[in-house]
């Protein structure tokens, strides 16, 4: 019976989320766009986090007399972990900070998307970097997590 409760409790977390071969980890969120990056705001600002910039692309559209449903996109980053992953590949660093993507789709459903830290492996040839990986894909789940419950 523990087995059963386990993987059907595996199996709603993993319904979740959907992991893509664009490496990118997506979520539904809960909430608003709005409601979502407020949540992600609160939680890096909670966790000592740098956010460099929040870009609003539906106001970015609007100004040049286009529509874009809300789309939003944080960029964020701690030196402490991203320093370690450049060291073991310089060539990370296109890809950091990190960054979130929160936007609501054709269907109304708003999801918070990010780079999958596995795929960065991949794309950048990192070797020998297991402790900060952990650290970045751990505390990424949380952020996600955060924003979106």
């Amino acid at each position: 019976m523990l087995k059963i409760k386990s993987i059907l409790l595996i199996f709603l977390f993993v319904s979740s989320m959907s992991f893509a071969a664009d490496g990118l980890i997506r979520l539904k969120s809960c909430h608003s766009v709005k409601q979502t990056t407020k949540n992600l705001l609160k939680v890096l600002e909670k966790k000592g986090m740098t956010v460099f910039k929040v870009i609003n692309h539906k106001k970015g559209a609007k100004k040049v007399g286009k529509k874009l449903r809300p789309t939003t996109v944080i960029i964020f980053g701690n030196p402490k972990v991203g320093t370690p992953l450049m060291q073991c590949s310089q060539t990370a660093a296109i890809d950091l900070p990190q960054k979130a993507l929160i936007y609501k789709d054709a269907s109304g459903q708003v999801w918070y998307a990010y780079n999958n830290p596995h795929y960065l492996v991949s794309r950048h040839n990192i070797k020998g970097c297991e402790k900060p990986l952990a650290k970045i894909t751990n505390a990424l789940a949380n952020f996600a997590k955060a924003a979106t419950k």
